[in-house]
């Protein structure tokens, strides 16, 4: 028993003269065992830098230039909410939600013409953001499935675009996951403008109709 106190308070001192007393201030900075990105090589925000020839760490945007997820507003917010383009659900119809009343809807909606360009674009969109999971055939085989055990749909599988059978997902809901995400893939709704989903619900058709047999 003698041995256990004395071990302890042994320990006790160590531990006190490696930490201090409550409230005590050293002069020099804390050691750090696990940092967790607490000191950078960073500026922070209202500081001074010698790195910009005004001086300051902070930047004024480029003349002309609207952030991501922001429009030129039309007329005054006085007048009425007008929903914008870069959004996830502000706007109540179907061409913002993808859905009429509580169901998902099918078609395009009469803000969107599909045309060549906009079947170009949604390629353009789809090879950015999905071709990486989904594969550019939209086989569900892209570059991430060789890391993850993670299993992307497969666009083109049969079914997929058959309203009679029970794979089907109707224009909205293809729309809806872009914008809200579904099961294991996230949402893209604030990368993805509107119409950009709209360009890659049409590519992705058509992804479909060209991994079909050609007919004898």
């Amino acid at each position: 028993m003698k041995h256990f106190f004395l071990s302890y308070i042994f320990v006790a001192l160590i531990v006190v003269s490696f930490a201090g007393f409550r409230g005590h201030r050293f002069e020099e900075p804390p050691f750090q065992i696990f940092p967790d990105m607490k000191n950078q090589a960073k500026v922070k925000y209202q500081q001074p830098s010698d790195f910009f020839a005004d001086g300051h760490a902070m930047r004024k945007p480029i003349t002309g230039t609207v952030p991501m997820g922001f429009a030129v507003p039309t007329k005054p917010a006085s007048a009425g909410f007008v929903a914008q383009d870069y959004e996830f659900t502000h706007g109540t119809s179907y061409y913002f939600t993808g859905k009429v009343g509580d169901f998902y809807g099918d078609g395009f909606p009469t803000e969107i013409a599909v045309t060549p360009a906009l079947i170009k674009r949604g390629q353009e969109r789809f090879n950015i953001n999905c071709a990486i999971c989904h594969g550019l055939s939209g086989n569900g085989k892209g570059v991430f499935t060789k890391y993850s055990t993670v299993l992307p749909a497969e666009l083109t599988a049969v079914g997929f675009d058959d309203s009679a059978s029970p794979l089907y997902r109707p224009d909205g809901k293809i729309y809806d996951t872009i914008a809200n995400g579904w099961n294991q893939m996230g949402s893209y709704g604030a990368n993805i403008s509107v119409q950009d989903r709209w360009a890659i619900v049409a590519y992705v058709r058509t992804l479909q109709q060209a991994s079909k047999p050609a007919a004898k």
